[in-house]
């Protein structure tokens, strides 16, 4: 299982039009590449049915928000409190994304395409707000990936749209590599 986790440094006690804009951008990208999507520390009450529900009501991304609505009913849209002293097991391996990742920590997008074909389960922190992920999410996270591995800052929104894609495609190419023909999605 693969999850992109958008993490919340914006507001945590008032839902913004940032924060609804960003689920709404994810929610599609998510679907498409078949990841799961969780939202870590939002203003948000509620089962995630009822959450997508009533972020539909203020978007016409995905479909007017389809996409997350489809998410939640295949239970691959999670809410999640902020960790104190870790997150979740069920979610795998901790990857906090970052420009800078730290040497003794860092991880390819290629190697967690490489690992999450052997089964393993990945959680990818994205920091949604202007300074990115908090500093002790990269102490809690076992590895630090660059999607870009170039060092190349990106935009939020762009990011969380760069990690499944590039993430899913690097697996198609391993499937194919695998067995020689093409698999799902027609690659």
């Amino acid at each position: 299982m693969l999850t992109l986790a958008l993490y919340n440094t914006y507001d945590k006690k008032k839902l913004h039009e940032a924060h609804l804009r960003a689920i709404a951008r994810a929610g599609p990208i998510a679907y498409a590449y078949g990841f799961h999507l969780a939202l870590i520390g939002f203003p948000l009450k509620g089962r995630p049915p009822d959450v997508a529900e009533e972020i539909r009501k203020h978007t016409t991304v995905g479909e007017r928000g389809e996409y997350l609505i489809d998410l939640a009913g295949k239970n691959a849209f999670h809410l999640l409190e902020f960790p104190e002293k870790g997150f979740s097991p069920q979610f795998g391996t901790v990857v906090a994304t970052t420009r800078k990742p730290s040497a003794d920590k860092s991880i390819t997008p290629f190697e967690v395409a490489e690992r999450a074909l052997r089964g393993e389960s990945f959680l990818l922190l994205v920091g949604l707000g202007r300074h990115g992920l908090p500093k002790e999410t990269f102490k809690l996270a076992r590895h630090h990936m660059d999607v870009t591995g170039r060092g190349v800052s990106l935009e939020t929104c762009t990011a969380i749209g760069a990690i499944p894609v590039r993430i899913s495609t690097f697996m198609e190419a391993l499937r194919w590599k695998t067995d020689g023909r093409r698999n799902s999605h027609g690659f």
